[in-house]
């Protein structure tokens, strides 16, 4: 197929979906309301109080695209640093998803001192990114991690806003449902400004893929600091309970289950604490504890005192760093079935041993190198986590051996954000 062919093939599917994407916006908001806000955002119409006319001085800011709450939690290093380092220079935050969306307003808000503008990026429609482009006139896109729009990348290169794909990853997975449209993606990531990926492995596949002079960043998440705050609420959690516990991390649909069926005969001696990945499934995962007749308290209904029960639920949003804290062991969501595990970086650098499952490809060399370091444990299926994790829980010597070397790993990587500073500095001191 030609780039052609499959750009005009990628055009009229848009076209297609168009009426979809709305019906998909209307069933998202069965279970989160917030959906159904800021419609005209997804087409790149901003009401004027959003517009880039009422940034300070007339400069135009930094655009930094993070697609939800992990992508925009990593962004948090890059944002602080580009605050510091350019004071004057204002902040566009895009993300595509309500939480992503409140998560950058509690990140990045007045509270902070950044003031930060945040706003939903346009669905990938040519008219619609160039509105958004005209609106707000960003002198540099950051793009965390990977998220490979053509036309975006397409209509950037066409308005001269340099456009650089940061701390990219791309799975083996991910690469082989992308070369499926090959052509569109070698026409389109030639156009980017820049690509920095987290490893070399990334790097090879992105270049695999169609990008151009690849280079390696290092991963951002290692920069993030810990919130104090959430530290010092994690070991007073810890502290009040008094009982050994074990977190069940960022779970996806069906892990939840295995953990609960394998662990159910220690849960009267051992807290287990369940903090689902997406907050609509907050409910079902209570449903699920009730049906196996096992007690359980929410967090949103939980002071922090002790509690006798054999779960806690974790159905807030923005405490994970207390979570990691509050526990004796940490059990890795999305790595027990085939979703390619979530990160195990900031549950390191809490110092809470990690336990992960066999679905790591989302974070293989992290993954990796935390196990080379002693900080994690890998296992072939949710059952053989959940043993190791008691053996963990029971042996006070190798959790605290693990947890150091935990904070050793995830202290060691640090760096990446200098590095993709010192990379894009010449695009923020040319701009005007």
């Amino acid at each position: 197929m030609s780039a052609w062919l499959a750009r005009a093939c990628y055009r009229v599917l848009l076209w297609l979906v168009f009426p979809l994407v709305w019906l998909y916006l209307l069933k998202r908001s069965r279970k989160q309301p917030e959906y159904r806000n800021h419609w005209g955002e997804r087409l790149g119409y901003y009401p004027l109080e959003q517009s880039g006319k009422d940034f300070q001085g007339n400069t135009c800011p930094v655009w930094v695209h993070a697609v939800s709450v992990g992508e925009m939690r990593a962004a948090q290093s890059i944002v602080l640093a580009l605050h510091q380092q350019y004071p004057q220079r204002p902040l566009l935050l895009t993300c595509m998803t309500p939480t992503g969306r409140a998560t950058a307003q509690d990140l990045f808000g007045a509270a902070s001192g950044i003031h930060a503008r945040v706003v939903f990026l346009p669905y990938d429609y040519p008219a619609a990114i160039r509105r958004f482009l005209r609106t707000f006139k960003p002198c540099l896109g950051l793009i965390i991690d990977t998220e490979i729009w053509p036309h975006c990348i397409a209509e950037c290169q066409q308005a001269g806003v340099p456009l650089v794909l940061a701390n990219a990853r791309l799975s083996q997975k991910s690469l082989n449902g992308y070369l499926k449209l090959a052509p569109l993606f070698r026409w389109a990531l030639p156009k980017l400004a820049g690509v920095y990926a987290q490893t070399r492995a990334d790097a090879e596949r992105l270049t695999q893929l169609g990008a151009q002079h690849v280079q390696v960043m290092g991963n951002v998440k290692f920069d993030n600091q810990l919130d104090p705050l959430l530290i010092e609420r994690g070991q007073g959690w810890k502290s009040a309970l008094a009982r050994k516990t074990m977190l069940l991390a960022s779970s996806r649909d069906g892990e939840e289950a295995l953990v609960l069926q394998a662990l159910q005969d220690r849960l009267s001696d051992t807290l287990l604490m369940i903090v689902p990945r997406h907050p609509q499934r907050f409910d079902a995962v209570a449903a699920l504890i009730e049906s196996m007749g096992l007690s359980y308290v929410r967090r949103s209904q939980w002071q922090g005192e002790a509690i006798t029960a054999s779960v806690l639920l974790g159905d807030t949003m923005g405490e994970m760093a207390a979570w990691y804290s509050a526990a004796d062991v940490t059990m890795m969501g999305g790595s027990l079935l085939k979703y390619g595990s979530q990160n195990l970086i900031e549950a390191a650098a809490c110092g809470c041993p990690v336990l992960i499952g066999p679905s790591t490809f989302n974070f293989a060399q992290a993954s990796l190198e935390a196990i080379a370091a002693g900080a994690a444990w890998q296992g072939d299926d949710a059952s053989a986590v959940c043993r190791e994790a008691l053996a963990v829980l029971d042996d006070p010597a190798r959790r605290s051996a693990m947890g150091q070397a935990g904070v050793a790993f995830s202290q060691a990587h640090r760096g990446a954000t200098a590095t993709l500073l010192r990379h894009v500095q010449v695009w923020l001191d040319q701009a005007t």
